[in-house]
């Protein structure tokens, strides 16, 4: 159920959209361990987004998956601004990223929650 929203206001060609969602998707797919069936991932390009005052290409992430490892995330942090680094030309000192470990009885999915 991993869900990755990258947010930029870079806007992305259409020829390279699924280039850079299905590398994102097996990028979650392999850092989580999960099963890339259940990852989404959701591209808003183009966006009014401005960093350090200055309206240069910039992104901001969210990784949101249920069992985030948290020890994990400096090293899911450094994969991420790979990823938009090499597929939007976005610095990484420019790419902020949230990651979220949601309650399971908050995240829904097929009709119900993760909730045991």
């Amino acid at each position: 159920m991993p869900l990755l929203t990258i947010t930029t206001n870079v806007s992305v060609a259409a020829e390279n959209r699924q280039s850079l969602l299905s590398a994102a998707s097996s990028t979650v797919s392999e850092m989580l361990g999960k099963p890339e069936k259940y990852v989404m991932v959701y591209l808003a390009d183009g966006e009014t987004l401005a960093f350090g005052g200055s309206s240069d290409p910039a992104c901001l992430m969210q990784l949101k998956s249920l069992g985030l490892p948290e020890d994990q995330t400096r090293q899911f942090s450094s994969r991420l601004c790979d990823l938009a680094d090499g597929h939007l030309g976005i610095e990484p000192n420019r790419t902020y990223i949230e990651f979220v470990n949601p309650p399971r009885h908050l995240w829904g999915f097929d009709r119900k929650t993760f909730q045991r």
